[in-house]
């Protein structure tokens, strides 16, 4: 057991594990220490001061988010001398912040308008003195507005130690500083990978998502257009929380009416996609397993990950499964066998994404196998952000929507489809396919827990009637390299790789993490998320990719034999070396 500290905070006792801060002290304790640099991702670095609070015999006040407890002390966190300063913390940065926020995309869900509103902070004391720094929206994925940075920290931190892709970072000094890529460059040219944790950890309306839905409304609009659209797994546990649902909540069959009520002549579903993913990489695997060549493989579903590989793992490129990730799919199809079976010109359609990612705005024009059907699979990509302003824009009652059916053409899926929304999930779907194929029979149970879990990096073997397969997962670009780098010591040695199977996602927790998520996302929350992914796998009739009946019947109508040549044609893709950026 832990070494315990005992204090009183506000006069309260209280009895914490050695090594607390008093922030975390004072939660235990049930009180609010407000912050606006400090996040539980990250390490705290005590950059804006607004957690003062005084421990009896010190001479200065102390940064709660950075001090740890001490036996005995006594902390005061909140007097007058203690809120005055909040306060003068506040007016320095409302000083040269811009007094925009009807115009601004956090407005509503701001943590620095928050705190105004908290400390009544009705009229700026301090004269405003507002840098003019041109917006950067140049990787169209995400968009940098150093004008509202507040220099938390908070995106470098996560760029540079969750991430390990070293993006951004503060340059000049004093009233100068911003934040930007390193060299004062575009983002584009920096070594961003597109995963969008900057936007989902930033306070304030400093980076945020590249909007699209605009053109969103003017395909809905245009009657000479066939909209449609489809939903990844990871939004349906996490739109509620735009419209007062508990985190984790499902929500698959009201997503689909409001779809519906917005003017989508088609709603599908991209965990159908990761249904076909499924067959064609276990088929993949089950055929490099069995050569012995070209292992481990590695997964090609999240789009920031093989950005990054793209880039700084170039020598993995033959390691990477060629299958295109699960909406690129659906788009692929949407524009050759749904346009089939629903007599409908595929240059009328126009697919619309519904990600949790904001790399997906960057994957679906990456390379020309992402037009496979001869116009682009996907035409636009929007966060789940982008749809919770769609549907309030609409002035639909989500909360009181029914529950409806997806277009089954593309939208049934099985269990192990859904659960490609946290990680482990594509791992965990996959085994559940290739138990199948190498051993000719179906896994006893398909639970596969060792791959659970938010544990940065997570290893498992599995006996294959008799063959070991030993597989690893990483999410969090942060934990990756040293998987990569365990490999490349196993070749340098001459030794068969450790792992045969290796699941990557960039985003903490997967999915549910994902830069396009509603704000706020801490492990607390990716856990109530991913709980309701692995409910909607439990909940599933068919829990296995291959046993979903619809996805039998495009092979035999459609796509022929997974990994054949005409699903090569529509649901593969390849990659290129990209500019190696310093890190």
């Amino acid at each position: 057991m832990a070494n315990m500290v005992h204090c009183q905070i506000n006069g309260v006792p209280v009895e914490v594990p050695a090594g607390t801060t008093i922030l975390k002290a004072a939660q235990r304790a049930g009180v609010k220490i407000p912050t606006l640099c400090h996040h539980p991702d990250l390490p705290a670095w005590a950059a804006c001061g607004i957690c003062v609070v005084k421990v009896e015999g010190s001479p200065k006040m102390l940064r709660a988010c950075a001090t740890p407890v001490a036996e005995g002390a006594r902390i005061t966190t909140h007097d007058p001398e203690i809120v005055a300063v909040r306060r003068t913390v506040l007016s320095l940065i409302l000083s040269t912040h811009p007094n925009d926020c009807l115009q601004c995309g956090r407005n509503g869900n701001c943590e620095l308008q928050t705190l105004a509103a908290d400390f009544g902070m009705r009229e700026l004391a301090l004269p405003r003195r507002v840098n003019a720094v041109e917006k950067d929206g140049s990787t169209r994925t995400i968009v940098l507005n150093p004008e509202k940075c507040v220099k938390c920290g908070r995106c470098a931190i996560v760029c540079q130690q969750m991430q390990n892709v070293w993006a951004l970072e503060f340059i000049g000094r004093g009233d100068d500083i911003r934040l930007a890529p390193a060299g004062d460059i575009r983002l584009a040219e920096s070594p961003c990978i597109k995963c969008g944790q900057c936007s989902a950890h930033c306070p304030v309306g400093a980076i945020y998502e590249f909007d699209e839905t605009d053109r969103v409304w003017e395909a809905l609009s245009d009657r000479e257009a066939y909209p449609v659209v489809q939903i990844a797994p990871a939004v349906r546990v996490a739109i509620g929380e735009a419209f007062g649902y508990e985190p984790g909540t499902l929500l698959t069959g009201k997503l689909y009416a409001a779809l519906r009520r917005l003017g989508f002549k088609a709603v599908f579903d991209t965990n159908f996609g990761a249904d076909l993913t499924i067959l064609e990489e276990g088929h993949e695997f089950a055929k490099r397993f069995a050569a012995g060549k070209g292992l481990p493989l590695l997964t090609s579903c999240c789009p920031a990950w093989v950005d990054w590989m793209e880039k700084y793992a170039q020598d993995f490129m033959d390691n990477f499964s060629t299958c295109k990730s699960p909406h690129q799919m659906v788009g692929a199809l949407a524009k050759t066998y749904y346009a089939q079976k629903a007599s409908v010109e595929p240059r009328k359609i126009v697919m619309v994404s519904i990600m949790p990612c904001t790399a997906k705005k960057f994957e679906i024009a990456r390379c020309q196998s992402m037009a496979s059907s001869g116009m682009p699979d996907i035409d636009i990509s929007i966060t789940t952000r982008e749809l919770a302003r769609l549907i309030k824009a609409a002035g639909l009652d989500f909360r009181n929507l029914p529950d409806e059916q997806a277009d089954s053409i593309l939208a049934e899926y099985s269990g192990a489809g859904t659960i490609f929304g946290v990680t482990g999930g594509v791992m965990e779907a996959a085994v559940r396919t290739a138990h199948l194929l190498i051993t000719g029979q179906e896994m006893p149970d398909v639970n596969f827990y060792p791959v659970r879990g938010l544990e940065g990096v997570k290893e498992a073997a599995l006996d294959l009637g008799g063959q070991t397969v030993r597989i690893a997962v990483a999410h969090q670009m942060g934990n990756v390299e040293a998987v990569l780098n365990a490999i490349r010591e196993d070749r340098a040695k001459g030794r068969e790789p450790r792992y045969q199977f290796i699941e990557v996602m960039a985003c903490r927790g997967g999915c549910v993490g994902g830069g396009g998520q509603p704000y706020g996302a801490t492990d607390e929350i990716r856990t109530k998320r991913a709980r309701g992914i692995y409910a909607d796998d439990a909940g599933k009739r068919v829990r296995c990719s291959h046993q979903n009946p619809l996805i039998q019947k495009i092979y035999e109508e459609f796509l022929g034999t997974p990994n054949g040549e005409k699903s090569h044609h529509y649901l593969h893709t390849h990659y290129t070396k990209r500019p190696v950026y310093a890190r």
